[in-house]
Parts: structure tokens; sequence; C-alpha cells
């Protein structure tokens, strides 16, 4: 039985393997309309390249995420020229990674996909060094995932402190 239970668009003419219907995770989601094999590139994550300098304060659009590359300088606005990798949810057990290779954006099966499965990275959203990681900011980027292990946040796991931990004798 597939998980897919009403589309909000047909199966892309670019991408025949995929197709974005409603989420049971949260909104829209892209699902497999074929298998894929651990390790396989499943789709690139396209849209307009804009400097992070240029990114609004304040953002009109909640659900738009921009897509901060490597280079800590640029992100891809997906609004404008994205394709259906902009409505792949996030999961704290994700069946999906992310790669950038010389810049671009691909998502890549973590595992073996079957048809009908919703694909998934973790967002691993970062806040600015100069912001305190506030339990108001995680709560503005709640995660809906489900898995056993959720942390609650799309936000990247809190960095620990490399403290070192006495023991005693």
């Amino acid at each position: 039985m597939s998980v897919v239970t009403s589309l909000t668009s047909p199966p892309s003419k670019r991408f025949p393997k995929l197709t974005v219907a409603n989420s049971p995770v949260h909104g829209r989601g892209v699902f497999a309309k074929k298998a894929f094999r651990k390790g396989e590139r499943i789709i690139e994550y396209t849209g307009r390249r804009i400097l992070w300098s240029s990114v609004p304060d304040d953002l009109d659009d909640e659900r738009t995420y921009y897509f901060g590359l490597d280079n800590d300088k640029e992100v891809i606005d997906p609004s404008v020229g994205g394709n259906e990798a902009q409505w792949i949810n996030h999961s704290c057990k994700p069946n999906c990674e992310v790669r950038e290779i010389r810049g671009r954006i691909f998502i890549h099966a973590l595992r073996k996909l079957q048809p009908g499965e919703e694909l998934s990275y973790d967002y691993r959203l970062e806040i600015d060094d100069d912001i305190p990681r506030t339990k108001e900011i995680e709560d503005e980027a709640r995660c809906r995932c489900g898995s056993p292990n959720c942390r609650g946040t799309l936000l990247a796991p809190a960095a620990r402190s490399k403290q070192k931990v006495k023991r005693p004798h």
C-alpha cells in the first residue's frame, strides 16, 4: 500500500521517478515512483543563486527554505527555478542525504527506497554564531518527523562543549 493519499501535482515530465503529494509529515512531500538503490543520485536541488546578504531578515513566506552552500556566501532560492526537491521534508531519521558537488546540491539515497516511500533528509538548519540558541528559536523550527529519536527541531544538534569529565578512581 502506498503512503501517497492525495496528489498535489502529477509526476513531473523532468523527474518521472518522483511525485509531489500531500505528506503525513508536513504539507507537501516528495515520493518515490520507483525503487532507488542505496547511494543512487535521486535529484538535484535547483533554484536561483543569491547571496546570503540579500536574503531579507524577516521573510514573508515561512515555507520557503533557502539552501545554504558550503561557500557561506550563496544560497539557493527554490521559489525561482526550483524543482520537486524543494518539497523534500526533514526527518531526524532520514532516508536520503545531501551532497554538495562543485557548488551543486544533489539528493542521494541513504538506503534502498521503495516506490511510494516519502523522501527525507536531515535539514540540520544553522543559526548565526552571534545569535543564542533559545527554546523560541527551536520552536520556530519544530520537527514533525515522528521518528523514535526525533530531536524536536529542524536545527542541527546543539554543539556540545568539549569538557573533560573527571571520573572517580
